[in-house]
């Protein structure tokens, strides 16, 4: 294994991104990192390299993404009906089941070698979860996880009407990760209702703009999650424009 831990992160932002081309993207910068890790087994610790660490923020045109462990019948569109609705659809190499992508949605793709930080997938998303829970509570609401699901919940204590506002679904190999996170700022919730969000048929998706009842000055939650992300992982950022 290396033996320089990195904690330094490239951030870019890549505005509107078309989804395949930012899937495209992070597999590139995802075998990079890989490539390098195997590299590094083959030769003496004081040749081996430090890995680089990404975190690729990007706002998708509407898309629906199924994950590996992901039914099909979730997508409740014909190829028709989705060119109706302006979407695209892919299936994915990432865990988890359906969602969808859109404009007005914060997605966060880590690209992060997590032997730079720590080698655990369950502190890994419980750590992505908490970035948005603390981002909720600069705005007043109070988020949480609720037990046997991923991602972040309002009303998830008594859960009269739980809501989902942010759904995770990644992929690590040697302890490499892609994929991520999508958190609804100002979307449009209707493009939820073509498909069984997450394989979950009886709870709610919602949007940040919809629970403040006002829009989302969206480059002012990105900086805030960016910022959680920070402080938990103890990422040292370098900000760069798309490589």
């Amino acid at each position: 294994m290396n033996q320089y831990i990195n904690k330094k992160v490239i951030f870019i932002d890549l505005g509107r991104k078309d989804y395949k081309v930012t899937w495209d993207y992070q597999e590139k910068l995802f075998s990079q990192t890989v490539t390098t890790k195997i590299s590094n087994r083959k030769v003496p610790p004081e040749e081996q390299v430090m890995t680089t660490n990404y975190l690729l923020f990007v706002e998708h045109p509407h898309v629906y993404t199924l994950g590996k462990s992901g039914e099909s019948s979730h997508l409740l569109l014909d190829e028709l009906s989705l060119s109706e609705r302006g979407a695209t659809y892919y299936r994915i190499n990432r865990g988890g089941d359906i969602t969808y992508h859109g404009p007005g949605q914060l997605v966060g793709y880590p690209i992060l070698d997590l032997d730079n930080f720590f080698t655990d997938i369950h502190r890994y998303l419980r750590y992505l979860e908490e970035a948005v829970i603390l981002t909720l509570a600069d705005y007043g609401l109070e988020a949480g996880r609720i037990p046997g699901l991923t991602g972040v919940w309002l009303d998830h204590i008594e859960q009269r009407n739980p809501r989902k506002i942010c759904a995770l679904g990644v992929k690590s190999s040697r302890w490499v990760t892609m994929h991520g996170f999508a958190f609804n700022l100002n979307a449009d919730i209707s493009y939820f209702g073509n498909i069984v969000p997450c394989g979950i048929s009886d709870k709610a998706v919602t949007s940040l703009h919809l629970e403040l009842g006002k829009p989302v000055d969206e480059k002012e939650a990105k900086a805030k999650v960016k910022s959680h992300l920070g402080h938990l992982f103890e990422m040292e950022f370098e900000n760069k424009l798309y490589l």
